[in-house]
């Protein structure tokens, strides 16, 4: 079943992610979650010497400084072309990527970033299949279009993919806000004046972007298996997986719209149904799913306050709890739970089950995989048996590592 299911994702056995394989984590999770490629650009030590004394790079990083340098001291109330020069252009994107795969070698420092990290870490999947070369390439793209899509949103003022929970925090029309615009730039070009690498101006102002929207919130309780995590992966190494069978029950979230709820009622019932579940011995874990989503800017998490419930109100132990706090859609409630499922060396060719209400579990088995598809460019589970109107069996799929470039508070 295991190889099937891998088959069904398109990728080789040689292409597929090492479950031993540890994240790097670099300056923040944000950066790292968000522009892998570029984190290991910057925490490679060979490699980072090899694309600073690049002549080709050193040049386009220089030009690209004096052009933001510019910009900056222009002091223009026209924010957006200080905020356009820090985007990479699509000449710049293909300009770099050429270059990358001009500088690659099997045997040299950027071969060995794909054959020990890009490849490993599963984050790049999708491009897999497409040769070692042109997954640097298609990386490097990536990357680029992701901060630009940050710089498009937490600074231009442009709508998300959700803009009711995902939007700007800023009136883009308040006379203050480009001179905010312009510190933001300046800030970002003096924190990188003596990195000497081509995308760090770019990639600390969109860093900045988000911080100064509050949106930084794809590092919220990490270092998870450090923290929120720590009593249940304790506790994990002492299961024996063949004695249950499911390896855990998720709770995709549901936020309340009242700004000062905590956990709605929604919320409570699905923990009650995945206690059920667990008391029945089905799984060892319930994972609650869910991030600060609803309503716009909420300070509660709603896997914390899942997991508080689940504690206090229904006596689960904190053992047998594994907290997801990012997703921000029932897509990322399944493919956040398979990536932890991954991490955590849990089994992947045991299936698990969503417990919550009748209309979410139908959406799920019936009409959520054509969104996924649409929105993450590929599907993170498969489907398996309906065991009720609440519950629903499914299948981790390792393809689930893929970042997601346009979602920079759950990539």
């Amino acid at each position: 079943m295991f190889l099937f299911l891998l088959s069904t994702t398109g990728f080789s056995q040689k292409n597929l992610p090492d479950r031993h394989y540890h994240l790097i984590r670099g300056y923040s999770y944000v950066q790292s979650k968000n522009y892998y490629l570029l984190t290991l650009f910057s925490e490679l030590p060979g490699l980072k010497t090899m694309l600073q004394h690049d002549p080709v790079l050193s040049k386009l990083s220089a030009d690209k400084r004096a052009d933001l340098l510019a910009a900056v001291k222009s002091n223009t109330k026209d924010f957006r072309n200080c905020a356009e020069k820090f985007k990479f252009s699509n000449e710049e994107i293909i300009q770099i990527g050429n270059r990358l795969g001009e500088l690659y070698q099997p045997a040299n420092e950027l071969g060995k970033l794909v054959g020990q990290h890009l490849i490993p870490s599963g984050c790049y999947q999708l491009y897999n299949g497409q040769g070692d070369k042109q997954l640097l390439i298609k990386a490097w793209e990536q990357d680029a279009k992701a901060i630009n899509h940050t710089i498009n949103v937490y600074t231009e003022g442009e709508k998300p993919n959700y803009p009711q929970i995902d939007s700007i925090g800023f009136n883009i029309k308040e006379r203050s806000y480009p001179e905010m615009v312009s510190l933001n730039a300046g800030l970002a070009l003096s924190e990188t004046q003596k990195d000497g690498l081509f995308y760090a101006p770019s990639m600390f102002f969109a860093l900045q972007s988000l911080e100064i929207n509050e949106r930084n919130r794809a590092g919220d309780f990490e270092p998870l298996a450090e923290t929120v995590n720590k009593a249940a992966l304790t506790y994990a190494a002492s299961v024996k997986w063949n004695h249950y069978p499911y390896t855990l029950i998720l709770i995709p979230g549901e936020g309340p719209e009242e700004k000062d709820v905590e956990l709605s009622a929604g919320g409570m019932l699905r923990c009650r149904l995945a206690a059920l579940q667990y008391h029945q011995g089905m799984a060892p874990f319930i994972m609650v799913s869910g991030g600060c989503v609803h309503p716009y800017k909420t300070k509660y998490n709603e896997a914390a306050e899942m997991k508080k419930f689940l504690m206090q109100a229904l006596h689960i132990p904190e053992y047998a709890i594994l907290m997801e706090p990012h997703a921000r859609h029932t897509t990322t409630n399944l493919r956040n739970c398979v990536r932890l499922i991954y991490r955590y060396g849990f089994p992947m060719d045991k299936p698990c089950i969503t417990s919550t209400a009748k209309s979410q579990s139908m959406y799920i088995s019936q009409v959520m995989t054509g969104r996924c598809e649409k929105e993450l460019g590929y599907v993170p589970y498969t489907n398996g048996k309906r065991l009720s109107d609440t519950e629903l069996e499914f299948y981790p799929l390792a393809v689930s590592l893929q970042i997601d470039f346009d979602e920079p508070m759950d990539p």
